[in-house]
């Protein structure tokens, strides 16, 4: 129903932004990943947003950038997840690491998370990691093939393709935003560069 929100920010509190649209005060739920990047009272700022339905309310979750809107939809899609889990993972994780922590099948780091004990954090790499079924793997090199079976990357940048693919980028052009790239560097680091590549061919 609702794309985005922009206009200036009128409020703030914790995990809350209040954003000013025609007179109308939009109350969005954000992590505080988002909160730590906000700016002062009364800059104009565009939210992406998700609305929640309940039974008993509409809640408007607002988000800076598209990649961690796409991470707290796919933490949706696992049974036993709401929007207040969802929320609590990007504040504790950014969008990038939730993303490598699945890739990786790193469930030991979303315990770190409140509400989030073993069993579930093994249910969200668990069901999540079902994204990757598309990518072909080499498992005599451990190299990520693209769809036509060719070698796309490896190393850290095949787990920071993988990562790119559970944000919603397309396996070739999360595969070719790496290609490029150091594969030495940290697979944070590449998944950084990538989003940054990727974000640039968009525009």
């Amino acid at each position: 129903m609702f794309y985005s929100v922009t206009g200036p920010l009128l409020h703030t509190e914790p995990n809350v932004a209040v954003i000013d649209c025609g007179g109308v005060g939009f109350k969005c739920f954000i992590s505080m990943n988002t909160q730590r990047k906000l700016p002062t009272a009364g800059s104009k700022i565009t939210l992406f947003t998700y609305l929640h339905v309940k039974e008993d309310a509409l809640d408007l979750f607002g988000f800076l950038d598209m990649s961690e809107l796409t991470c707290f939809k796919l933490l949706l899609s696992v049974s036993g997840v709401g929007a207040k889990t969802a929320l609590a993972v990007l504040s504790e994780y950014t969008a990038e690491r939730v993303a490598l922590c699945i890739a990786t099948g790193d469930s030991k780091a979303l315990t770190k998370v409140s509400g989030i004990g073993a069993k579930g954090a093994q249910r969200i790499v668990l069901e999540l990691r079902d994204k990757f079924k598309g990518l072909a793997i080499n498992t005599d090199t451990g190299e990520v093939l693209s769809p036509g079976g060719i070698p796309s990357a490896a190393g850290n940048a095949a787990e920071a393709a993988m990562a790119l693919s559970l944000l919603g980028y397309g396996q070739s052009e999360a595969a070719a935003a790496v290609a490029g790239l150091d594969s030495s560097l940290a697979v944070e680091i590449l998944i950084r560069e990538g989003l940054k590549k990727l974000s640039a061919e968009r525009r």
